[in-house]
């Protein structure tokens, strides 16, 4: 006798419903635990905790895994996992992933700008060889560690002392992009087991992304809460000034090269966005193809001449070129300078020559341009006129 075909009551209904409500809940748990493992940095026999939280830098990433380990990667492309003393790098890691096996305490130091952000981390202790001799240091603390003998000179980023980074025991290079134009100096390093780290803080359009790479490098040494209290008070400066209108006044920044060109810097670099938040208007509003981040662009005496001869005020870059130091010596430079809005109204500034070192201030040259707008010039950090 075949059973009759009753429609199911109100209390099995309300049971279905349940049961499908829970089915759909995990379901949809699941794709989302998917969606945030595949956004997740991925390393075999690691597992990942969380990100590092950046604010103006672009240009890196640090990501935390379970025991310890860091992941540190750069817009080249480039990987860096930080290995905690004691440790051993996970079995399988990928080979394009570079390790930086903790304590990192013998540090070969060529690029220059990250010096300071070491010295705000109490952290000079851990270079041991330099790029730069002790009289082209301006950080006092390296120069210091340098003349006592903490510090050695190891040679300048393209002729290294290879046979003295092997006695010291170096652990890792830090060099600026300068040594791409030297890839045979990089591969021997790296052939002496040696990891390299091409450090890309001038890429930065916020000058603060630039002073941010200290958060990068206190991930190296675990120094991240020093770090971080670092920032926080060099980001009052922007904080202090953001509620400053914009002047309307136009300035140019620039520097002579050997060959007579005039090298300015790009339209998104982070030089412009200074003058822009220190209540300015770069000249160079549309220089430069965003696309390479190259921070420089080198124009003719001509087309520099055409664009900037009525600018409010001009800033020459010494820290590249030193042989500016008054106004004699820039009209030295060209006869054209003579015809120039700023020249004529006594409008001319010069940075000190210890700027590409400091980037642990560099919101300091903010307050100085932002005070020049203004017509002020006392107890500046990095500006002076030149008479």
């Amino acid at each position: 006798m075949r059973p009759s075909s009753a429609e199911p009551g109100e209390a099995e209904m309300n049971m279905l419903k349940r049961a499908f409500r829970r089915c759909i809940a995990i379901l949809l748990a699941a794709i989302l635990l998917a969606g945030c493992a595949s956004a997740a940095p991925e390393i075999a026999g690691l597992e990942y905790e969380s990100s590092m939280e950046l604010s103006y830098a672009t240009e890196f990433s640090v990501d935390y895994y379970v025991g310890g380990y860091k992941l540190l990667s750069v817009s080249d492309g480039s990987h860096y996992l930080v290995v905690p003393e004691g440790a051993e790098a996970p079995v399988g890691l990928e080979s394009d992933i570079i390790v930086l096996q903790q304590p990192l305490d013998a540090i070969y130091m060529v690029a220059a700008a990250a010096m300071s952000l070491f010295d705000a981390l109490d952290a000079v202790d851990a270079i041991r060889l330099s790029g730069t001799q002790a009289s082209g240091w301006y950080i006092d603390n390296a120069r210091f560690a340098m003349e006592e003998g903490r510090m050695l000179f190891a040679g300048k980023y393209s002729e290294p002392d290879y046979e003295m980074m092997i006695s010291e025991g170096c652990d890792l290079a830090i060099e600026s992009t300068m040594i791409l134009h030297s890839p045979k100096v990089k591969e021997m390093i790296e052939m002496l087991g040696i990891p390299v780290f091409v450090e890309y803080s001038s890429y930065e359009s916020h000058p603060l992304g630039r002073t941010e790479w200290i958060k990068l490098y206190a991930a190296m040494l675990n120094r991240e809460a020093q770090a971080e209290a670092f920032f926080e008070e060099q980001s009052k400066v922007i904080d202090e000034l953001k509620d400053f209108e914009n002047t309307g006044k136009t300035v140019a920044y620039f520097y002579l090269s050997s060959d007579g060109s005039v090298v300015v810097r790009s339209s998104t670099d982070y030089v412009a966005k200074m003058i822009e938040i220190a209540g300015g208007k770069y000249i160079f509003d549309d220089i430069g193809d965003p696309e390479s981040k190259r921070s420089s662009v080198s124009l003719t005496m001509e087309e520099f001449y055409a664009a900037a001869v009525d600018a409010d005020y001009i800033i020459y870059n010494a820290n590249v070129d030193e042989s500016v130091s008054d106004l004699a010596g820039l009209m030295g430079k060209s006869e054209l300078f003579a015809d120039f809005k700023a020249v004529k109204e006594g409008n001319v500034w010069c940075t000190g020559k210890y700027l590409y070192q400091a980037t642990d201030i560099v919101g300091k040259l903010i307050t100085d341009i932002h005070q020049m707008l203004l017509g002020g010039e006392e107890n500046m950090t990095f500006l002076f006129r030149l008479t």
